[in-house]
């Protein structure tokens, strides 16, 4: 009796510990964009998607719960696994919006199983899977990046822009201060790769980040065609 009755305690701290991880609190998400020209120059090669290359716009790279303290969860539900059948009917602007640029070429079931698994299932105490893909496109839309650079003079033609350029810019656009990550290509040219958005729990709006990612960039950086 004692011994079923240890099993059938270690089972339900089990369990619990797997709720309460499943369940865990965060504080915002890092909403995560990649220029493609740069994602290129960063691997120095890339492999276009089945579809076709991508359109020369940012495509998402994922959002990601976090802590105020610079951590973040990661990989907080192995149950829960990459359900494509749940989001049949957003995967033509996935394909569009969220596109895979890794090698050798493939559909993005991949790239999207990754970031549901390391990320996604840290909010499901907010967004199920289909809710979690949906609220990265709504954001990718609203934030409409290409547009606000390209409105404040700034294009990806090769050209060189000042780093505070493109910070005041989208904050113009956005109400928001960004983060930016840049790479550095064979020339050794810095480069605008990657910008970091701050938002709320609900992953419904853009907030200002109780942290801005550490990330190096040069003063004036490329923006390079894609």
């Amino acid at each position: 009796m004692k011994l079923q009755f240890s099993i059938f305690t270690k089972l339900l701290i089990i369990q619990y510990l797997s709720i309460l991880c499943v369940s865990q609190d965060f504080d915002f998400f890092y909403f995560v964009q990649q220029w493609p020209g740069s994602y290129c120059d960063t691997k120095q090669s890339c492999c276009y998607p089945k579809s076709g290359k991508p359109a020369a716009d940012f495509g998402i790279h994922g959002l990601w719960p976090e802590y105020k303290d610079g951590s973040y969860p990661s990989n907080c539900d192995p149950d829960s696994v990459f359900e494509k059948s749940q989001i049949s009917d957003l995967i033509s602007d996935l394909r569009q919006n969220w596109p895979t640029l890794s090698c050798p070429s493939n559909d993005g079931t991949k790239f999207w199983t990754h970031e549901w698994v390391k990320h996604g299932t840290c909010a499901e105490s907010e967004l199920d899977q289909r809710e979690y893909f949906e609220a990265a496109l709504k954001l990718k839309e609203k934030a409409n990046l290409l547009q606000a650079l390209k409105n404040a003079g700034i294009k990806p033609d090769d050209g060189f822009y000042e780093l505070e350029s493109i910070i005041a810019a989208i904050k113009e656009a956005t109400g928001f201060t960004p983060g930016i990550e840049c790479n550095v290509d064979p020339e050794h040219n810095s480069q605008l790769y990657q910008i970091y958005m701050c938002v709320d729990t609900s992953a419904s709006e853009f907030i200002q980040c109780p942290k801005q990612p550490k990330k190096k960039c040069a003063s004036t950086v490329q923006f390079p065609r894609f």
